[in-house]
């Protein structure tokens, strides 16, 4: 008698929802007949399990199910055909999992001083096909059974050193028999270094030669039931090329795994990447897309959370050390029985719930809050990881607050150009995020995140012409377009900022109440309606092709840039616009000016600004 599937020494039985043994096994029996089961607990039998019929042998093979033995153990079976009988030390009955991806998920962590203990209730199938008690490096590549594994290493990988080879499986473990109280079985399968299409379900039919076939035979091997999946992977899928497809590939991923498993609703905690080193300046937008994905895949995929892990130590250029993998195996734990439905274990993991402009003194402020958190969020020092970027691309902000769930991103860009920009914490490939919640549990790396609604607005205008000083007029309501433009002295000027800033020309005329223009031609391809949106800080009148359409005689501080809008028709062609800016005794100092276009649908807004004509600015 010999087992092939489904009972083994030293294993981990998943239990069913009834919290007992549903043990499909398979084998070759000598004897036929039916077949019986008789378990102990130590010495004792178990109540009902002696001599329980189980299964049956017919022509060399048995088939059975050892259903109803309660979680927890160890038990010590025997089955028997006839006289052909098989001992089957030290099972388990509890919860076992599904370990994916790549090289964190394998273990590239060193050991830290204080090792985790070995608690013989959490056991690991090892990758030579062996139980026995979870202790790293539990992907022992070098005594694999699976091809695959030889393939992708062009040789039978070789002993790595004593210090080497912590995942956050082992941790996972622990956490998850503290939680629960029933014995952990740990199923290894990951590889590093290796690709969604590498895991493509598609190759399962090639069995232990690929990765996907690799699990579900290490799956059937072991019963064909598991509690969940753990995953760590998509570093190797940061490129161009690859970065766009991983949603897709997820899903279906999740979607084969979840056929095979047999259960429609299996859980799925993963890993959102961290941090690398060295990559080359490429690597940052696939990297950071990879990130955003992750995040939001709990939206793509049901029963599935992301667990962040941006925070934690590496012990190499992209390897989480292995005291950051004992953080990370507790947070994965804590994540899936949230996802379990475990209403002591707490909240899912911290997710972003929306974002908001603020003001403070002139300057933008970008609210974001997150749902999830677990008191309050906090940092060890100077709250650090969050970036915004604006239309000229640079990063623009000075300060962090932390508010409860919220964090307020001080930045020196106006309310209005915040609208024009984004969003991000951990941006880039090495950031330095510190910011988690009272739980211990960081916020995950996020954005692109645009602030605004989608606008279609054109860079703001840095190069005008500018007049020189003329005679004041109050409040600018009888000033009238001159009938030549060359009275005006007109002369290009480039401005190092948005702001078109003559401050300190004005402050030499010693607060004397004057007039400057500034001018701009701009030209239209097509037919368009524009918005002229301008920012001023003293009274303001405004002339579009010698008609006026715009005057605030009560213009003052602060030159907010979105302060004033004119709305317009614009033919296609040259058009010229003149803006006659009071002087204010010497308390204005200038002028913001950019155009939208407001004929644009929602949907051709959300393909991007490359989608929509917009007006050239010719100075």
């Amino acid at each position: 008698m010999k087992i092939e599937t489904g009972l083994f020494p030293h294993m981990v039985v998943q239990r069913n929802r009834k919290n007992v043994s549903e043990a499909n096994f398979t084998g070759t029996c000598a004897t036929p007949g039916p077949l019986l089961a008789t378990v102990r607990r130590g010495k004792t039998v178990v109540p009902g399990f002696s001599a329980r019929p189980v299964g049956q042998a017919a022509r060399g093979r048995m088939t059975g199910c050892l259903k109803g033995l309660p979680a927890g153990g160890p038990y010590a079976l025997e089955l028997r055909a006839g006289a052909d009988t098989l001992a089957i030390p030290d099972v388990l009955v509890g919860d076992v999992w599904l370990l994916g991806g790549q090289s964190n998920m394998q273990g590239c962590g060193l050991f830290p001083k204080k090792r985790l203990p070995a608690n013989p209730q959490v056991r690991a199938f090892f990758m030579d096909d062996r139980w026995a008690v979870a202790k790293d490096p539990i992907h022992n590549m070098w005594a694999c059974v699976d091809p695959v594994h030889i393939d992708l290493c062009g040789a039978r990988p070789a002993k790595p050193p004593a210090d080497w080879g912590v995942c956050p499986g082992p941790a996972f473990g622990l956490d998850m028999h503290t939680r629960t109280g029933v014995p952990q079985g740990l199923i290894a399968c990951a590889h590093g270094g290796t690709s969604m299409t590498q895991w493509d379900p598609k190759r399962k039919g090639e069995g232990g030669k690929s990765l996907y076939g690799a699990l579900v035979r290490r799956l059937v091997k072991n019963g064909g039931r598991v509690a969940g999946l753990i995953w760590y992977q998509g570093c190797s899928d940061a490129n161009a090329q690859a970065a766009p497809l991983y949603t897709k590939r997820m899903q279906e991923l999740v979607a084969a795994l979840r056929r095979d498993c047999g259960d429609k609703a299996l859980p799925v905690a993963i890993v959102q990447i961290a941090r690398v080193i060295g990559w080359g300046p490429g690597t940052a937008a696939p990297w950071n897309s990879i990130q955003d994905q992750e995040r939001r895949l709990p939206l793509a995929i049901k029963n599935l959370a992301t667990v962040p892990a941006i925070d934690l130590p590496l012990d190499d250029g992209v390897h989480i050390s292995g005291a950051g993998h004992t953080v990370l195996g507790a947070r994965l734990a804590q994540a899936m029985q949230n996802l379990r439905g475990d209403r002591k274990a707490g909240p899912p993991p911290i997710a972003l719930k929306k974002t908001s402009i603020e003001a403070m003194r002139g300057l933008g402020v970008a609210v974001v809050e997150f749902e999830n958190v677990i008191g309050k969020l906090c940092s060890g020092s100077r709250p650090t990881g969050f970036s915004i970027g604006g239309p000229s691309g640079a990063t623009n902000h000075f300060d962090l607050q932390l508010d409860g769930p919220c964090v307020r991103v001080r930045s020196n860009l106006s309310s209005h150009m915040l609208k024009e920009a984004v969003v991000h914490y951990g941006y880039g490939t090495d950031p330095v995020c510190n910011i988690v919640d009272e739980g211990g549990r960081s916020l995950p790396v996020l954005g692109p995140i645009r602030l605004g609604t989608p606008r279609a607005v054109t860079p703001f205008v840095q190069k005008l012409r500018v007049s020189a000083f003329q005679p004041g007029a109050g409040n600018l309501k009888k000033l009238a377009l001159p009938a030549s433009l060359d009275s005006l002295g007109l002369a290009t000027r480039a401005f190092p900022t948005v702001f078109c800033d003559l401050h300190p020309e004005i402050a030499q005329h010693g607060g004397r109440d004057e007039v400057v223009w500034y001018a701009c031609r701009f030209s239209c391809p097509e037919t368009m309606k524009l918005g002229l949106l301008f920012g001023y800080d003293g009274p303001v009148k405004v002339w579009v092709d010698d008609k006026a359409v715009f005057h605030d005689p009560a213009g003052n501080n602060p030159a907010t840039p979105d302060k004033g809008k004119a709305v317009m028709q614009a033919a296609p062609g040259e058009h010229e616009v003149m803006i006659a800016l009071g002087t204010n005794k010497g308390a204005a100092w200038g002028v913001h000016l950019c155009f939208e276009r407001l004929d644009v649908t929602r949907a051709q807004l959300l393909k991007g600004p490359e989608h929509i004509v917009l007006p050239t600015v010719l100075g």
